[in-house]
């Protein structure tokens, strides 16, 4: 048994991609429209992630750690997406991760006060753990006395 990938369904494509391309730092490695079943498809992998995805996609395995964006044609009501549970991903600086994603807009529900975990969601509402590389950093204002945001 291999790991492929996570599919999560996506109410908007573009908004999606703006959150995961422009706001969080994913990198679109591949893309399928399928006009039959109307639906996009399109995978993303972390930087850090490029050079495995590229070389499995290279010799047409699938067993390089992706995220699928699943966007189909006809509108869809996918609720408050909290029974699919959470994506980890683990950043270099979780204080300046943050910083970045707040400026562009992203609210951090759940701030690093502990300077190892955060957690933000994308627009349709899944929720993304934030955790910091190696050991933990000191805490730090302002994540050290901000509050949590809605939920997770």
């Amino acid at each position: 048994m291999r790991y492929l990938h996570t599919m999560v369904r996506v109410r908007n494509l573009e908004e999606s991609l703006d959150f995961w391309v422009n706001k969080f730092g994913l990198v679109e490695v591949r893309r399928m429209d399928s006009e039959t079943g109307r639906f996009t498809l399109v995978f993303l992998c972390a930087d850090e992630d490029r050079a495995a995805v590229d070389a499995a996609l290279a010799s047409g395995r699938r067993d390089a750690p992706c995220l699928e964006l699943t966007y189909n044609w006809e509108p869809e009501d996918y609720g408050s997406a909290r029974n699919f549970g959470h994506l980890a991903y683990e950043v270099d600086d979780i204080y300046a991760t943050c910083a970045k994603l707040m400026a562009a807009g992203v609210t951090i529900n759940r701030p690093p006060r502990d300077g190892h975990m955060a957690f933000v969601r994308s627009p349709d509402l899944i929720s993304i753990e934030i955790l910091q590389k190696g050991e933990r950093k000191a805490p730090a204002e302002p994540w050290a006395s901000m509050p949590n945001t809605g939920s997770w």
